[in-house]
């Protein structure tokens, strides 16, 4: 008699959970991620990721407000309304393994007075030497922007055709809202989280606006 505790298809690993209450946390304590606002996931498998559920200061996130949701199946009852476009970057890459969204106010003002052709265009700045494989300065990032939307799915689907034209990169932005980014971990997810907002508030303050 096979005598082994059958695993809970809701059950969730403790470096997943470990992983998303990190990236919570940091970005509570800077500030991104004001009143509910946020989301934070991790990769569990190739179906399944860790995500915060909707609600609740992110910042005081506990494992209590982390959910187990399939990225491919129905939508889980305690998900947040924007969980589809941590479901899609899983989807379209293996090497992603953890995505964040904040409200950093940098991300915002960028997303408003920063954009070109829908994009952000970072270029020439030692901080890129922050994302995962650049090696130099002397490159350049375009960030894309999408005008903001209550349809999720249909958002998610346009980001998604967007980013297999232009290239997966490493964040997107939300006109108004926010950014998303992402990295193979949570760790290098938190990265570039930190060299955006400190690239965005660089070039904000050489136009002379305050961030």
């Amino acid at each position: 008699m096979n005598s082994a505790v059958p695993i809970r298809h809701d059950a969730l690993p403790e470096d997943a959970v470990r992983g998303v209450i990190a990236l919570a946390h940091h970005a509570g304590a800077k500030g991104w991620v004001p009143a509910t606002s946020g989301n934070f996931s991790v990769r569990i498998d190739d179906d399944h990721c860790a995500i915060t559920a909707s609600g609740g200061d992110k910042g005081a996130l506990t494992a209590d407000g982390v959910i187990r949701a399939s990225v491919r199946g129905p939508a889980h009852p305690r998900a947040s309304a924007e969980a589809p476009l941590h479901y899609l970057m899983y989807r379209m890459s293996p090497e992603i393994g953890a995505v964040a969204h904040v409200h950093a106010q940098p991300a915002v003002l960028a997303s408003l007075v920063l954009a070109k052709k829908e994009r952000v265009k970072i270029k020439g700045l030692e901080l890129l030497k922050a994302f995962k494989g650049i090696t130099t300065h002397d490159t350049h990032l375009d960030v894309p922007i999408f005008d903001n939307d209550q349809d999720m799915e249909g958002l998610a689907q346009r980001v998604e055709a967007r980013l297999k034209s232009d290239g997966l990169g490493f964040g997107f932005l939300l006109a108004g809202h926010g950014i998303y980014a992402w990295g193979a971990n949570a760790g290098e997810a938190l990265r570039h989280l930190d060299a955006f907002d400190y690239l965005f508030t660089l070039m904000l303050k050489l136009k002379g606006i305050p961030a």
